[in-house]
């Protein structure tokens, strides 16, 4: 199903569920749900067209609506926002994609999440080598426009093996390598909301293509892969 906005009742769905967040109000409003699901999966379906126009996308995943407590300490049963991830292909194409829509706190990310430890490793002696291919790009105008700044977990001083006084210890103290934009729900529901977020991931694909570059390859820029 094509849909290219967020509608009010979404939004409104998803505060009066945060409000009642139990088993019995969400059975009784489930029909409901299910339409508005319908809508904001058509929504997520439509931005992946649009993504598709400029880079090569594997595959989309609608996260479920119910949360897994066996481990949380929060016990409610569901989650207050609707939310979905997109995965580039390939194995020479990396990063990815995330959008949340939740009244008042819904926002896009991009980026390197939770690298495993070779990736991160790599990442890692790439800014000890040379980090000015990163940081100007990150750095640009238009780049920051639309990102703002770099954020992500980071270790206190320096990871094993590492000089804490290298001059590009602060990128290299990085775990995760993600940029956030926020957007209010006014921004949500505009008609133009869809190309907001389809243009912001287009202005990320050069971060991909650099970081994808140095995770396919070693130091010395031959490739990694078969």
């Amino acid at each position: 199903m094509e849909n290219t906005v967020i509608t009010k009742d979404t939004l409104r769905f998803l505060s009066e569920l945060k409000r009642n967040n139990n088993r019995e109000w969400f059975e009784e409003h489930k029909p409901e749900f299910k339409s508005l699901e319908t809508g904001v999966k058509g929504f997520y379906n439509s931005l992946m067209d649009k993504m598709k126009e400029h880079d090569d996308i594997e595959k989309l995943k609608v996260f479920r609506i119910y949360r897994d407590v066996r481990f949380s300490k929060d016990k409610t049963p569901y989650k207050s926002h609707f939310a979905g991830s997109f995965s580039r292909a390939g194995a020479q194409l990396r990063g990815g994609y995330y959008l949340q829509i939740r009244p008042g706190e819904s926002f896009i990310a991009a980026g390197f999440w939770q690298p495993n430890s070779q990736d991160l490793l790599r990442i890692r002696k790439e800014f000890e080598l040379d980090a000015m291919p990163f940081r100007k790009l990150i750095s640009s105008p238009s780049f920051k426009k639309t990102w703002g700044e770099l954020v992500g977990e980071e270790v206190k001083t320096a990871p094993k093996g590492f000089n804490k006084e290298d001059p590009n210890i602060d990128l290299i103290r990085k775990k995760a390598f993600i940029f956030v934009r926020k957007f209010t729900d006014k921004e949500v529901l505009s008609k133009d909301f869809i190309d907001e977020v389809n243009n912001s991931f287009k202005e990320i694909r050069p971060y991909f293509d650099l970081m994808s570059e140095i995770l396919t390859t070693n130091l010395n820029g031959e490739s990694l892969l078969n």
